[in-house]
């Protein structure tokens, strides 16, 4: 049943108890007519008539519907303006009320603050709307579309949905779709209520983009089971650029199907030199992290890091800190339609994977270098994949490891060397991909320093003693009695020799 008409229309056809069908309520200043049957026959109202229940002493409750009788309405006969009254009139009555109020505008700050709304803008309909976080709702998990996004706030949701029907909810429900989440709207860099001009809008770039949802011998592929928003920001300038990474799965069954859904937003932005700590004054530290530059924004190094899973973080990722060798791993999960990717694109995902978002241009040759001093920045060489699948014809030579070559050097006093870095070079490693039977890919990060010192001759100075000691403590005694034997015998000898020298003078 819709609309008032056929609600009365119902009410004329019942059978009505006493009371009669048709009540008359007064009271001081008003009569009231109502149309009434008893309670329990109506179930559902959507009459847009005011409606009444009355309480009938010893029998049913009575449903009440008021009739729309013009002579209920208040509106006074209007009086007949003539040429010269309108004047009069006008002074008394013309005032802005007589306009229809206009719509209040929702009032916004000049920029984002912490905890606020992300806007969003729809140009093919021109509505102002905000960006959404799914979340989930009470015991069961259901997600809940409503929750907006809050600015600077990080965090990750996940929720389930039910299908009734999955047949049909593949191909029309747009939270199965990725196209949803990144197509026909634009964010907007700051609250702006007024005019949105096209400088105001930053459109969201969608990083390898699955197909459509499509039933396939009753499953549905393509369905979207992961959503990653990266949003940069720069302070009060507000958003600068958006992404959108998906993960997608296939759904089995028709009746009573769920689906697990994760959604991410994570916000980060170019940090300014002054708000990096030192690394080293001027030398580097031990374990201090390495600083980079990219276009004159200074960054740490960082490496790729694996979750729990083995998989390679979206978000997380070491730093690289000076003098200490590391290695990781981790399997890289590219697009599940490679048959629809060539392979440059490819390439350059798994590149983009081993640079991370802050791709490294320069190193700081000291731990204390200036973004604005070049001189204390060396250009950090970087070694593409070079070599061709042979034998292959659906392969692709893809980037698999990525060692960072680092070599340093001490320089200065020796009572206090300061460490520096010489050069860098970032050297990849590469083998086939077959593009038909792979999914994941297991990616290598290894880090080495290379210590490059020149030591110098020690000084000269004054020159040394150089103790001989015997090592039996008896020798002095035995050079003693040695020299007292020879002793001994050479006086016997020279007694002897006088002895016959005497002899034979006297003949």
């Amino acid at each position: 049943m819709r609309g008032a008409g056929a609600l009365l229309a119902l009410l004329a056809l019942l059978p009505v108890r006493a009371p009669a069908g048709t009540a008359r309520r007064s009271g001081r200043s008003r009569s009231v007519s109502q149309v009434c049957v008893e309670k329990s026959l109506i179930f559902r109202s959507n009459t847009p008539y005011p409606t009444d229940i009355i309480a009938v002493p010893g029998g049913h409750d009575l449903f009440c519907v008021q009739l729309n009788d013009s002579k209920l309405n208040y509106f006074q006969q209007p009086q007949d303006i003539k040429e010269s009254d309108f004047m009069k009139f006008l002074e008394k009555y013309g005032r802005h009320s007589f306009i229809a109020p206009s719509q209040v505008q929702p009032s916004f700050s000049a920029f984002y603050r912490a905890g606020d709304p992300i806007l969003i803008y729809f140009d093919s309909s021109s509505v102002l709307s905000t960006l959404r976080q799914p979340v989930k709702m009470g015991a069961s998990g259901l997600c809940v579309d409503g929750n907006p996004a809050g600015f600077l706030d990080s965090k990750s949701t996940s929720c389930t949905r039910i299908f009734a029907n999955l047949s049909k909810s593949c191909m029309t429900d747009p939270a199965l779709d990725a196209a949803s989440y990144y197509r026909d709207f634009t964010v907007l860099k700051v609250p702006v209520s007024g005019t949105i001009v096209q400088s105001m809008k930053v459109n969201v770039t969608a990083v390898a983009p699955p197909g459509a949802p499509h039933m396939r011998d009753n499953t549905c592929t393509n369905v979207v089971s992961e959503v990653i928003y990266e949003i940069e920001y720069s302070g009060t300038s507000g958003i600068q650029s958006v992404s959108v990474q998906f993960k997608v799965s296939n759904i089995s069954g028709n009746l009573g199907s769920s689906l697990q859904q994760h959604f991410t937003l994570h916000f980060w932005t170019k940090t300014l030199s002054h708000m990096l700590p030192r690394s080293g004054n001027p030398g580097y530290i031990t374990g201090a992290p390495l600083l980079i530059a990219n276009s004159g924004a200074m960054q740490h190094m960082s490496i790729l890091r694996s979750e729990s899973d083995g998989s390679c973080s979206q978000f997380l990722r070491h730093t690289v800190q000076f003098g200490r060798n590391m290695r990781t791993g981790c399997n890289l999960s590219l697009s599940p339609l490679l048959e629809e990717s060539n392979c440059s694109y490819i390439q350059q995902k798994l590149y983009k994977a081993f640079q991370g978002m802050n791709r490294a241009e320069d190193l700081a040759i000291t731990g204390s270098a200036h973004s604005t001093q070049t001189e204390e920045w060396t250009t950090i060489l970087v070694q593409n994949c070079s070599v061709q699948a042979a034998n292959c014809t659906s392969c692709c030579v893809v980037p698999v490891t990525l060692e960072i070559q680092i070599l340093w050097t001490k320089v200065g006093l020796l009572s206090n060397p300061q460490a520096q870095i010489l050069g860098a070079r970032y050297f990849y490693q590469c083998q086939p991909l077959k593009f038909l039977s792979a999914h994941t890919v297991p990616v290598t990060t290894v880090v080495t320093f290379t210590d490059m010192t020149d030591w110098p001759e020690p000084p000269r100075g004054q020159p040394q003693r150089h103790w001989k000691l015997p090592f039996d403590i008896f020798f002095p005694f035995k050079v003693a009695l040695n020299l007292e034997s020879s002793y001994r015998v050479d006086l016997a000898g020279y007694f002897l020799f006088i002895l016959i020298m005497s002899s034979i003078l006297c003949f």
